[in-house]
């Protein structure tokens, strides 16, 4: 029996989660969150009453969370890129990269576009302005550190750059990237090139009318 991942293809989380399967070919059913389909959505909240996706379902075990996902797809699920290196001093950067994306570029990020869904009597300035600094310091930082760098440890694609390829796709849309951070954007396109990032890309196009702030005519 293959993997279930319950997952909305215009969401970042689970893109990074779709991006480690694409990446290494794993055969799973995608049983789409819609309104649409009544049963799917109460499946989903039946399994996960906290209702944040993706999850993913293998047999009688549940994964919630898409770091997560993505490690165990590579207990369970092994293909020939190793999204966790078997170093354990490497596997750490890793892991601490994957942090700093969901953290401090997605976490922000997230925080400006929930504001501009809320009714303007219940917007928060000043949550927002912090939440826009933060992505700029989380750029700057990510200048020096992409310096020389192929992927976001090195040479070799892993899950802090399944996290970071929507990630960064989205925080670009919401507060734009200096263009003077030359390797953040360096990076972003060689994300948008790999082809399981480009696959989640490209199914996630038709709800780009959805995005709250407008979503940029490129990418």
């Amino acid at each position: 029996m293959k993997p279930v991942l319950y997952a909305h293809p215009f969401s970042s989380y689970c893109q990074k989660a779709l991006t480690a399967l694409y990446e290494n070919h794993i055969d799973f059913e995608y049983r789409l969150l819609d309104h649409n389909d009544p049963e799917t959505l109460a499946d989903f909240e039946a399994r996960w009453p906290i209702k944040r996706f993706p999850i993913l379902v293998d047999g009688d075990r549940t994964v919630m969370e898409a770091s997560i996902i993505v490690e165990y797809l590579g207990l369970h699920y092994p293909g020939p890129v190793k999204l966790i290196p078997d170093d354990p001093q490497m596997a750490i950067e890793v892991r601490m990269l994957d942090r700093f994306f969901d953290n401090y570029i997605s976490t922000p990020q997230q925080k400006i576009v929930f504001n501009a869904i809320r009714s303007e009597a219940d917007r928060d300035p000043y949550g927002e302005k912090e939440a826009r600094s933060m992505l700029e310091r989380a750029y700057a930082w990510l200048e020096q550190h992409m310096e020389g760098r192929l992927w976001a440890s090195g040479d070799a694609f892993t899950l802090a750059d399944c996290g970071a390829g929507p990630f960064l796709f989205y925080a670009d849309w919401t507060h734009a990237i200096d263009p003077a951070f030359k390797h953040v954007h360096a990076y972003r396109r060689r994300l948008l090139a790999r082809p399981s990032f480009a696959r989640a890309v490209d199914e996630a196009r038709p709800f780009r009318k959805f995005f709250p702030l407008g979503a940029p005519d490129r990418d």
